[in-house]
């Protein structure tokens, strides 16, 4: 019965680390699409939410049916309900990608506002956090879990950088407004995804702890 489960469970934490791995190219992708002004790689990454779509039915519908064949209890009731919940917030990240991607080919057809270096610098970093993630929750990384949750504030810092940027563009010229605010949501869009990436970070560390730990400016 055990080796069954276990079995399971780790098929579970395979197809989940793929969902990951997706997400982690479309990230990836966007900062490259934004940094390069390449329609062409934007449109790759709609497809792949889509893929994205498709794996978190799959997943979800793995993970209830493990719960009702297995019964686990504890630690392994904690890990499934763990993958369940970021399944969303997966889903979510490659949301904001795809969000991204269809403002990159906005931008695409305009000459740009400026050398794009902070934004794609925001999206590797994300590329970094979802690796960061998947080590979390393959080797049950507390370590790798609360790096993540540091790395988000990095993020926070580079959105608001962002954004105090382009609002000096937009008072310096109006005829900046329409492209900045389209770089804004991008930024946005980043910021967003890296919340994300810190829900799951939360819930692998009350697998691996038992405790719920939020940063300090979570806690209301």
């Amino acid at each position: 019965m055990r080796e069954t489960l276990d079995r399971e469970l780790g098929h579970l934490t395979q197809e989940t680390i793929r969902m990951i791995s997706v997400v982690r190219e479309m990230v990836d992708h966007s900062a490259k699409a934004l940094a390069e002004q390449n329609p062409s790689l934007a449109q790759d990454i709609l497809a792949q939410d889509k893929e994205v779509d498709a794996l978190e039915l799959k997943i979800e519908a793995e993970a209830i049916g493990l719960m009702a064949r297995q019964q686990p209890v504890a630690s392994d009731l904690r890990f499934i309900f763990t993958v369940i919940k970021a399944l969303t917030d997966l889903e979510r990240a490659g949301d904001y990608a795809a969000h991204i991607a269809e403002d990159v080919m906005v931008l695409a057809k305009e000459s740009p506002l400026k050398n794009y270096i902070t934004l794609p610098d925001m999206g590797r970093r994300l590329t970094d956090m979802l690796d960061l993630v998947s080590k979390a929750l393959a080797e049950r990384d507390q370590e790798a879990a609360q790096e993540v949750l540091r790395r988000d504030d990095e993020i926070d810092g580079l959105y608001e950088e962002v954004t105090r940027e382009l609002l000096t563009y937009m008072l310096e010229d109006p005829r900046t407004i329409s492209k900045a605010l389209t770089l804004m949501r991008v930024a946005r869009s980043y910021e967003r995804l890296g919340d994300h990436l810190e829900n799951i970070s939360e819930r692998i560390l009350y697998w691996l702890t038992g405790k719920m730990e939020k940063k300090p400016e979570d806690v209301h």
